[in-house]
């Protein structure tokens, strides 16, 4: 590496640090209780150079958007490697169970930041949150038309909804055996979907 690529590539992993740690503080913290300060703490940045990366705290959680994006591109194309669009739904859902300790503490990343978001008079931010919503929503849509159901769509939004009310309500509870019994049910759901014609 040259003298003059160094400090772009420092100035690069600090974008990515600051990026990857207000997805996470603002996940277990909220937009509201989380600031620019608390960002770069965990970021191990000067609060100081955050104003260089980003301008404002909506930057940063733009930002966070970006990497749950990330996030999703990635567990998206881990699923797509499936040959079976219901082992796709299916391994998605054991995904969800997996994280069921964070979810119980913090709720879902992306759902309570949609929340959250919704709630503020501007209205900007709350629709990209709704964009990687509606990401899922599509692929799970196209997971169900694959399997010859009828109303895919439908069948998209019970399972995103259930994955979102499990969610809420492990995250209300504390309980994150709540994850793993709604994960069972909807696993079981899955297996009793057939398609016209179909023997079950």
């Amino acid at each position: 590496m040259t003298d003059s690529a160094k400090p772009r590539a420092r100035a690069a992993d600090k974008r990515r640090r600051l990026t990857t740690e207000a997805a996470r503080v603002l996940h277990e913290q909220g937009v509201e209780r989380t600031t620019l300060a608390d960002i770069a703490h965990a970021a191990d940045v000067p609060v100081g150079n955050v104003y260089y990366y980003f301008k404002t705290k909506d930057e940063l959680v733009l930002a966070a958007l970006s990497e749950h994006s990330g996030h999703l591109d990635e567990l998206i194309s881990r699923l797509d490697q499936l040959p079976d669009p219901r082992a796709r739904l299916k391994t998605l859902i054991e995904a969800w169970v997996d994280q069921r300790e964070v979810t119980a503490r913090y709720g879902c990343p992306t759902g309570t930041l949609a929340v959250e978001l919704g709630k503020r008079a501007d209205g900007t931010l709350d629709t990209e949150a709704g964009t990687l919503i509606r990401r899922l929503l599509d692929w799970a849509g196209d997971q169900f038309r694959a399997l010859g159901l009828p109303d895919p769509d439908d069948l998209a939004l019970t399972l995103i909804s259930g994955y979102q009310g499990m969610s809420l309500l492990a995250n209300a509870l504390r309980d994150p055996d709540i994850m793993s019994r709604q994960g069972a049910r909807l696993l079981h759901w899955l297996d009793s979907l057939q398609a016209p014609g179909q023997t079950p």
